[in-house]
């Protein structure tokens, strides 16, 4: 099984409430990614979770520490996070491009799966930023320069359009909410389609492997549904034996 880390997938939300003259602010830290972790370990794989706000400074800044996985996931976080490090964006200094540097452990053997969401691939007004990045050019999909946001609120249905070992008899796949808008490249396998649009892709580059999955692995686009479906955690842990390359 994969030793993987996911990074992103996490969120502070802050709440003001009003009542009547009064009001108080609370502050409290969600968590997308639960039923995800807990479907990977109780599978075997062997799963790291990296907060959002622990990004900037706690992603891996060499090649050695990404050697460490077999595996990374990037869910619901964007470019900057990346990119903008307290000794960059505070401290005006030069730090390693962590971007470019995760594009070189894949060409150089490791795998890279993206996940959709409001800050991935475009992303929502465009935020996730991935459009022109070294990240852009390993993924096995163009990345539009805007927002790149599908909503589909009546349910559309993920449909096999290649026989393949990561979706092979899973059965019937549950509605989702939405998806992002990706283009395949002419080298990639497109694997999966919601509404006749590119939904699972993955290719192989370099010495690595690469899988763009257009939607999320967890509520809003993940329907609840899909959440329930009882091949929620054998889908992802094929993604992850893919890219890890224990499944051909």
């Amino acid at each position: 099984m994969a030793k993987v880390l996911l990074a992103g997938e996490s969120w502070i939300s802050t709440t003001t409430e009003y009542k009547g003259y009064d009001s108080f602010t609370s502050t409290k830290l969600e968590i997308g990614c639960e039923a995800l972790l807990k479907a990977l370990r109780s599978r075997g794989h062997d799963v790291t979770h990296l907060r959002a706000h622990d990004v900037p400074e706690q992603f891996p800044w060499t090649i050695e520490a990404l050697d460490q996985y077999d595996v990374i996931i990037l869910s619901d976080i964007g470019l900057n996070s990346f990119t903008l490090s307290n000794g960059v964006f505070a401290g005006g200094n030069p730090a390693v491009n962590r971007l470019a540097l995760l594009k070189d452990w894949v060409l150089n053997g490791g795998a890279l799966m993206m996940a959709g969401g409001y800050l991935s691939f475009g992303g929502f007004e465009g935020k996730a930023h991935y459009h022109g990045s070294p990240i852009e050019a390993v993924l096995p999909v163009t990345v539009l320069p805007y927002d790149d946001r599908i909503e589909a609120p009546q349910g559309v249905q993920p449909v096999e359009t290649t026989p393949n070992v990561i979706t092979r008899d899973l059965g019937e796949f549950p509605v989702i909410l939405g998806y992002q808008e990706i283009t395949p490249k002419p080298e990639s396998s497109v694997l999966m389609t919601a509404d006749d649009a590119p939904l699972l892709v993955t290719q192989k580059i370099g010495k690595g492997r690469t899988l763009a999955y257009g939607t999320d692995i967890a509520p809003h686009w993940a329907s609840q549904a899909f959440m329930a479906w009882e091949n929620y955690g054998e889908f992802f842990s094929r993604c992850l034996n893919w890219l890890a390359g224990e499944l051909d």
